[in-house]
């Protein structure tokens, strides 16, 4: 069997799995199960099952991800999604189309203490939703707007596709965070921009003036004290050097569990059920982590992937048509996978070609910008039809809201997503800028 046979044989082992809907750790493992027993045999496999397995379980670099985790879950089940909102609102509530703007700054502000794209999607929805839909917002604007916000819970630090890129790749998670700042606060404007062209060009789908809007009070300011406390906390200790990222994610968890017990929000149960959250979302990862490393090494051993490389440098192609057609390649699979598994299948193929083409950048600076862009790529896939997990979630907690509506309603956000991809596309700079002063 020649390699490139065997190659369509593991992904297309893969794609009949998850059709079926066998879950996706599962299709990659099987399938790179079945590719390595068909090259290798099956004492070969079974020992580098053995060794593997332990191997990537046993690292600390891991270790980052599930504290960071539980750091959301207590962001979740403490109240300070409430408080944020509050003080988003008051802030924004005068503006036409200003609640929609205040919950992407709400949606903002817990992505960079929860790191996930699912928990500030749906926290911030149960808080912003009842209220933009008593204030006359339609469920187009209001549905699209959340579910878009949600994808600056990974596009902040600490995002943990970030933590996931920078372990795959073996680069410096703290500077990634730092690239990744920019572009989420770019994110976030972009977004409320959006709500504000599309507020005054399609009429009829927020309230033309703000009935009422909620006072800037020192109670709203105080709510969200803890939260820059935190968030300064977090990362001012990792980049003044006091900890590192893993640390930092202790102390963050600790920090969130301490404001949460504080504001009386936290009861035995919910601290219950932030355990059992952490565990269950971090043993899907570390699961997926086998399976595409199973995966990967079944595609490693047809050479199939350096082959690619090696043919790839051979044409000559410019450096950006090579992202370019990876970043599309990102978006079609969005709309069957979800991110940490496009990620972890993807990354060992396509960072080799990427880091050994030139951009006239050295090598790291390459392979974080390349980050920051696979970032921006999958944010998409969160939103983008067929599938959009974001929209998924938020029209579920919407009813009534027709699935149809929640599309048209993100489809602004997508236009900005483009708009800001050509942008770190073709000005690495802006990604970069705050690299240059990390250590």
């Amino acid at each position: 069997m020649s390699p490139v046979v065997l190659t369509v044989l593991i992904f297309g082992s893969m794609l009949v799995l998850m059709a079926v809907r066998v879950p996706i750790a599962v299709s990659m493992f099987g399938a790179g199960a079945l590719g390595y027993v068909v090259q290798t045999g099956w004492l070969p496999f079974a020992n580098f099952l053995n060794t593997q397995a332990f191997a990537r379980f046993a690292s600390y670099d891991l270790s980052v991800i599930p504290l960071f985790i539980l750091m959301g879950h207590f962001a979740t089940k403490g109240g300070i999604s409430k408080a944020l909102f509050e003080f988003a609102a008051a802030v924004m509530g005068r503006f036409k189309g200003g609640l929609a703007m205040a919950s992407l700054l709400a949606c903002a502000a817990f992505g960079a203490i929860s790191g996930s794209s699912v928990a500030t999607a749906a926290t911030i929805t149960s808080v912003a939703l009842p209220e933009m839909r008593r204030h006359g917002y339609s469920g187009r604007l209001a549905t699209g707007t959340l579910a878009a916000g949600g994808t600056l819970g990974i596009q902040l630090p600490p995002s943990i596709v970030l933590v996931i890129y920078a372990i795959l790749t073996e680069q410096n998670i703290s500077k990634l965070f730092a690239a990744a700042v920019v572009p989420g606060l770019i994110a976030m404007i972009g977004y409320m921009i959006a709500v504000a062209i599309y507020v005054r060009v399609v009429p009829g789908h927020a309230p033309e003036v703000e009935d009422a809007p909620p006072p800037l009070t020192l109670h709203a300011v105080f709510g969200v004290a803890p939260i820059v406390g935190i968030f300064g906390l977090v990362f001012g200790g990792i980049y003044g050097g006091f900890f590192t990222p893993t640390e930092g994610a202790a102390v963050g968890a600790t920090a969130t569990f301490l404001t949460a017990l504080g504001k009386g929000e936290m009861s035995l149960a919910k601290f219950k059920e932030c355990f059992l959250g952490t565990a269950a979302s971090a043993a899907m990862i570390f699961f997926i982590f086998l399976g595409a490393d199973l995966m990967n090494s079944a595609l490693a051993l047809t050479q199939v992937p350096n082959q690619l490389a090696g043919a790839v440098g051979s044409w000559g192609p410019s450096p950006l048509i090579v992202v370019v057609a990876i970043l599309l390649f990102y978006v079609l699979l969005g709309a069957v996978m979800d991110e940490l598994s496009m990620l972890l299948l993807t990354i060992p193929i396509f960072f080799p070609i990427v880091i050994g083409l030139d951009f006239g950048m050295p090598k790291e600076s390459v392979a974080i910008w390349f980050g920051i862009m696979v970032l921006m790529t999958v944010g998409f896939g969160l939103i983008a039809p067929p599938v959009g997990l974001n929209v998924y979630i938020v029209n579920g907690m919407a009813k009534g809201v027709p699935m149809g509506e929640t599309y048209r309603g993100v489809m602004p956000f997508l236009i900005s997503d483009v708009i800001r991809t050509m942008l770190f596309l073709f000005f690495p700079i802006i990604p970069l800028f705050l690299v240059r002063y990390i250590g």
